[in-house]
């Protein structure tokens, strides 16, 4: 084989053993250039710690999806402030063609033209129409007509709304405060517990753990990698009682030898991801989670949330979700 040859060969033996080593890559969608350490990569509410930017303003805004995921008090004040927001124009077009033209029964209980006008458009808006305001010209009736098909699609919109909110299935999953590092069998064992706080029943849950932390290169550079944590059990069939995850801290651990200082430095976080299927809305439900390093607790085991009685049923004590004590290592 000549040099010109053997060095093609070189080169391509190379890129397919580096192709071959990036395709084995642990990583869970976050890459290995994330190497700030001043923030998580997933927030404990579950969402991610990324801004997207320079989008379109219809994808910043992303409306359905706020107004489906936003709190319920939250959504009732932006229905109210549509309803009053539309009402006081509609009143102010009335006001422009003339209250005039508006026809009451009776004046005198209208204090002004302007909640004339406010209160014919929610009665028009709401197809409600008691009678004693109505329309008395041709402009003012065909400004009544598009305000009541603006009314009968605007309150379908707010009808589908609410009963997504209401068919929407959400894992009401909580998870302790703090993971903790404590004895298990004869070794060590990583581990935070979770319970699910509401009366529905969660069926076939599971439960993947990664670490995430930071490296040098042979450059000295850090990226960022990514390790699958190995969980003495990552399935449930039923979720009745709080479930305590752990995983064994065994030579194979990446985790193994590791001190809490070795932690820091490294940012380490572990990254949690739960799915199950919820009888109620036979619905499959998920959630996600993180620790960082200075979440975990070491030396420490978390208590009991049984009430210690064995009379049925079984009483489970959700404020002892983040009850700890002491526990040396082995």
């Amino acid at each position: 084989m000549n040099t010109a040859n053997q060095r093609l060969f070189n080169q391509t033996d190379k890129g397919s053993n580096l192709v071959e080593q990036e395709v084995q890559r642990d990583d869970i969608g976050f890459g290995t250039k994330l190497t700030d350490s001043r923030s998580r990569l997933v927030n404990q509410d579950g969402t991610f710690n990324i801004v997207r930017v320079n989008g379109t303003l219809w994808d910043r805004l992303n409306v359905y999806n706020r107004l489906i995921t936003m709190g319920w008090l939250q959504f009732m004040s932006w229905l109210v402030v549509f309803y009053v927001t539309a009402n006081t124009f509609f009143a102010g077009v009335y006001m422009l063609a003339g209250p005039d033209m508006l026809k009451a029964a009776s004046e005198k209980a209208l204090y002004s033209p302007f909640w004339k006008c406010f209160f014919f458009s929610s009665q028009t808006l709401t197809t409600v129409g008691y009678g004693h305001i109505a329309p008395d010209s041709f402009l003012t009736s065909s400004i009544a007509a598009f305000e009541s098909m603006v009314g009968l699609l605007a309150f379908a919109l707010a009808t589908g709304l609410l009963y997504g909110r209401f068919s929407r299935s959400v894992a009401h999953i909580r998870f302790s405060k703090q993971a903790v590092l404590a004895p298990y069998l004869d070794v060590n064992g990583w581990m935070f517990r979770i319970i699910n706080t509401r009366s529905n029943q969660l069926v076939n849950l599971e439960v993947s753990v990664s670490m995430s932390r930071l490296e040098p290169r042979a450059d000295g550079t850090l990226y960022r990698k990514y390790y699958g944590l190995s969980l003495e059990r990552n399935k449930v069939a039923f979720f009745p009682t709080n479930w305590t995850i752990v995983h064994p801290i065994t030579q194979n651990s990446p985790l193994y030898g590791c001190t809490p200082e070795d932690l820091e430095a490294s940012d380490t976080e572990f990254l949690i991801s739960l799915q199950a299927l919820d009888d109620t809305f036979v619905q499959n439900v998920h959630t996600r989670f993180s620790y960082r390093f200075d979440e975990v607790l070491w030396g420490y085991k978390f208590r009991p949330m049984f009430d210690g009685t064995q009379t049925m049923p079984i009483q489970l004590d959700l404020t002892k979700l983040d009850d700890v004590q002491e526990a040396p290592l082995n």
